[in-house]
């Protein structure tokens, strides 16, 4: 089984990255037979990413081709993409050892909510657009 996690750095020990598209790291882990045989580290091509981070580190992880995926949470954008993999997302926590470790012993949950999507700032204003000039009041 390949199982891909958002991490925050690049070690089994390392923490489960909340953020799928802007986290440091996506942990390729392979196991068999309840157990983890390999674990191999590759930077998040999303998280240099001015917008659109969630879609880019989407693709990325679609092209991995993971049969499971654990993350914190999961943007509508990066979802759509996911959904087309056929891959199941889990909510993790904690580690991502010790997610794996839940996930191969049956204890973790799908990911089955997700964050909103968002516009960031845009001329002073929050969402699209803005329509004006620079920073408003």
């Amino acid at each position: 089984m390949k199982i891909v996690v958002s991490s925050t750095g690049d070690a089994i020990e390392s923490q489960v990255d909340m953020r799928f598209g802007r986290c440091l790291f996506f942990l390729m882990i392979d196991a068999e037979s309840n157990e983890i045989k390999n674990v191999e580290a590759v930077q998040n091509q999303g998280s240099v990413q001015g917008h659109g981070a969630g879609i880019v580190a989407a693709q990325q992880v679609a092209n991995l081709k993971p049969d499971k995926i654990i993350t914190g949470n999961l943007g509508p954008n990066a979802a759509r993409v996911l959904e087309e993999t056929g891959s199941e997302v889990y909510r993790g926590f904690g580690t991502v050892k010790d997610s794996v470790r839940m996930l191969l012993d049956g204890k973790l949950n799908k990911l089955d909510s997700f964050v909103p999507g968002h516009h960031g700032m845009v001329h002073g204003k929050r969402g699209r657009g803005g329509g004006g000039r620079g920073w408003q009041r």
